[in-house]
């Protein structure tokens, strides 16, 4: 009969230390055991997962989230086409400025863009005098077809950016080749950095303008949608910005050698 007894009793023997082997943590703190972790209150894997959350979210605060807006969809706000157009137009300045005022070689063609101010208006030079390469060091400007304008064109050639010191025969410029110095490359490079921060100027009146038209548009428009459409604004003017960037890096490498 004892025998029966202990056949019964057996499996739940079994059970009972099955649970405390698997709950070694629970059964000890029953007598009073120290806790694992007495400076918190959440398990090993919980402070790992918590300490894994915080990271993330610090790494997701320092990454904005891109934005694009069918310019569509907000033509009643804002047309981002012409904002986009107006910051491109920026960005092409600066290069038409790089291309005309930062040539290293001098040619005839590099005269072509020296804005000449006339008592009539401003021409290009190349409207107002014939532009030839004499020999590699020197550059003459035929101003016979326009002699009033001699002066002024002699003028807008010495105040260029160009180191250039013309000298006047009559109706004839003769423009020397200037030699290529370290100190013209590096004086070249000072003001491929004037050119930029001027464009980043130009850059930033266009975003301004374009964010107080979107405010202006909150009445009838969600709190939420304006806040996007200024997001689109700046992420817009952040990508012009590093073309800038990227030109004026490329320019002085070009410049310096």
């Amino acid at each position: 009969m004892a025998l029966n007894h202990l056949s019964l009793l057996r499996p739940l023997l079994c059970q009972s230390l099955v649970r405390q082997a698997r709950c070694p943590l629970v059964a000890t703190s029953r007598i009073g055991a120290a806790p694992l972790f007495p400076s918190t209150t959440c398990s090993p894997a919980a402070c790992t997962r918590l300490y894994a959350t915080k990271k993330a979210k610090a790494k997701a605060k320092g990454q904005s989230a891109k934005v694009n807006i069918n310019s569509t969809l907000v033509e009643d706000i804002i047309s981002l086409d012409e904002v986009k157009e107006d910051m491109t137009a920026v960005l092409k300045a600066l290069k038409d400025d790089f291309t005309r005022n930062l040539s290293i070689r001098t040619s005839p063609g590099a005269l072509d863009h020296i804005v000449v101010t006339t008592q009539d208006g401003k021409f290009p030079l190349n409207q107002l005098g014939q532009i030839s390469m004499k020999s590699p060091q020197l550059i003459m400007v035929n101003m016979s077809s326009f002699p009033e304008a001699t002066a002024a064109a002699t003028r807008a050639l010495k105040e260029s950016s160009m180191n250039l010191n013309p000298e006047v025969d009559g109706t004839i410029i003769k423009v020397p080749v200037p030699k290529v110095t370290r100190e013209h490359r590096e004086n070249l490079a000072k003001l491929a950095k004037q050119f930029s921060n001027k464009a980043k100027d130009s850059l930033r009146k266009v975003r301004s303008n374009a964010v107080a038209q979107t405010k202006r548009a909150k009445e009838g428009n969600s709190e939420d949608m304006i806040r996007l459409v200024e997001k689109q604004i700046q992420q817009m003017a952040d990508n012009i910005a590093m073309d800038i960037d990227k030109q004026f890096e490329a320019k002085t490498k070009e410049l310096l050698g």
